[in-house]
């Protein structure tokens, strides 16, 4: 391989990982958006998260790890929420390890169960980080109504990427 096809394959992972992020940062802005499904606060469905599962699938961890984090960061800055931006790492940093670490022994047709055990794990560390930074532990009490929309939409988002990554491979190859 030349360096010049080198480079171009280099520029062209860049620009499709750039592609990646815009259209995580889109789902994201525009589900914040969206009215609160419930009464209980911070339950949404997650679906940028969609985007970060076909990244680490298409790409690998570093990479998703990449685009997961320029979401959190560009979306806290875009929807002028800077406190929120703790509770998104929180969550989204121990997610990304879980999942990281499942992925590779649970085949694309098990996704929507990573992402499943993901998104209750996005839930756990959120809480966690809220306990601490409020320095109260009562905030415990609203895991187990985020723990069961976590498995809802961990399932939901799982499903769709899961589609998503085949119809990609279909397209590919034709």
């Amino acid at each position: 391989m030349t360096t010049r096809t080198r480079t171009q394959s280099r520029t062209q992972k860049l620009t499709r990982l750039a592609l990646l992020t815009t259209i995580a940062l889109i789902i994201f802005i525009v589900e914040a958006q969206i009215p609160p499904l419930t009464a209980v606060p911070g339950v949404k469905m997650g679906l940028a998260n969609i985007i970060t599962l076909v990244t680490l699938y298409l790409y690998g961890p570093k990479e998703a790890l990449s685009v997961l984090l320029m979401r959190i960061f560009l979306g806290s800055i875009f929807a002028g929420q800077m406190m929120v931006m703790l509770f998104s790492l929180a969550g989204g940093l121990l997610c990304f390890a879980v999942s990281v670490v499942l992925y590779r022994f649970l085949p694309l047709s098990k996704l929507w169960l990573l992402s499943m055990i993901g998104a209750v794990c996005h839930n756990i560390g959120q809480v966690g980080m809220a306990m601490l930074v409020m320095q109260t532990p009562e905030i415990v009490w609203y895991l187990p109504m985020l723990l069961v929309s976590g498995i809802v939409s961990g399932i939901f988002t799982g499903l769709v990427a899961s589609y998503l990554l085949r119809r990609l491979d279909l397209a590919q190859t034709n």
